[in-house]
């Protein structure tokens, strides 16, 4: 061939020798039984058995028979790429065409192919360029009308616009965002900050939420607390039971809770996701 030189041992086994600027030809190569000879050499310099070959594509998902193993070393068939990638990983080929084309190599060829390849990894100069990240984008809702982290501010629901953000910058359960007015939630949460609030009527002990308490929203810590002696008439229900009564707690210590009574009109618009 005029692209490439042949050198053909005494039994039936041909094999290729390539030039560094070689035309690769796939049914040349095939006729050469290239990928069997590599595949028969590897299996033997890794010392396993056609069984034990078998054994280790199993556990990466290909079902193949002896004989099927035979006939792919003989050249009488050729894996398909699924199987090809498998076969690679067992042998320890990570380059598909530098380990076919290293065919014309013995053991202490292949070692110090192999040494060369990992003092390439280890400088540390070689390594392939990170992908580029591409950010996307998505419009959320977020309130034209402050939360008040201080004194209360009404939070109108119906008045949002739509305001684009980075997706990461999202959590994916976030059903709306509201700006922070003031610092009673300071140092966690501060003024002219963009919380994101999870849609909920209820909230526990202890969690940040949104809520509006006669017409006026706040961004506070939801707690319980027992009434006053004074007051407990007031949260007693008709079957006799005494409810707790709730308080909106702020991070700022120079903030005092926000008790709710009864008569007051409150609900709980939804739970501000931890940052």
């Amino acid at each position: 061939m005029s692209n490439e030189e042949k050198s053909r041992g005494t039994g039936p086994t041909k094999i290729v020798s390539f030039r560094p600027n070689a035309v690769w030809n796939a049914a040349e190569e095939r006729t050469d039984n290239i990928i069997g000879q590599r595949l028969s050499m590897e299996r033997k310099r890794h010392g396993l058995t056609l069984e034990a070959l078998r054994e280790l594509l199993q556990n990466h998902g290909v079902e193949i028979q002896i004989q099927g193993l035979s006939k792919w070393e003989k050249g009488l068939t050729v894996p398909n790429a699924y199987q090809f990638i498998a076969l690679c990983r067992i042998l320890g080929i990570e380059d598909c065409m530098v380990g076919i084309e290293s065919v014309l190599l013995n053991d202490t060829g292949l070692q110090k192919l192999d040494e060369y390849k990992m003092d390439l990894i280890a400088s540390g100069r070689y390594r392939p360029a990170p992908e580029r990240h591409i950010e996307t984008y998505i419009e959320m809702p977020v309130s034209t009308l402050a939360v008040s982290a201080g004194v209360g501010e009404f939070l109108d629901e119906g008045g949002f616009e739509m305001i684009r953000f980075p997706k990461s910058a999202v959590p994916s359960n976030a059903d709306f965002g509201v700006r922070v007015n003031g610092d009673s939630m300071e140092p966690v949460y501060h003024d002219g900050q963009i919380v994101w609030v999870e849609k909920r009527d209820t909230l526990q002990p202890g969690e940040v939420g949104v809520f509006i308490c006669n017409g006026e929203g706040y961004l506070k810590v939801y707690d319980h607390q027992e009434p006053s002696e004074e007051s407990k008439d007031d949260y007693v229900d008709s079957y006799g039971i005494l409810h707790q009564q709730i308080i909106l707690v702020s991070y700022n210590k120079l903030y005092s809770p926000k008790l709710i009574s009864p008569s007051d009109t409150f609900f709980v618009v939804g739970r501000v996701i931890p940052v």
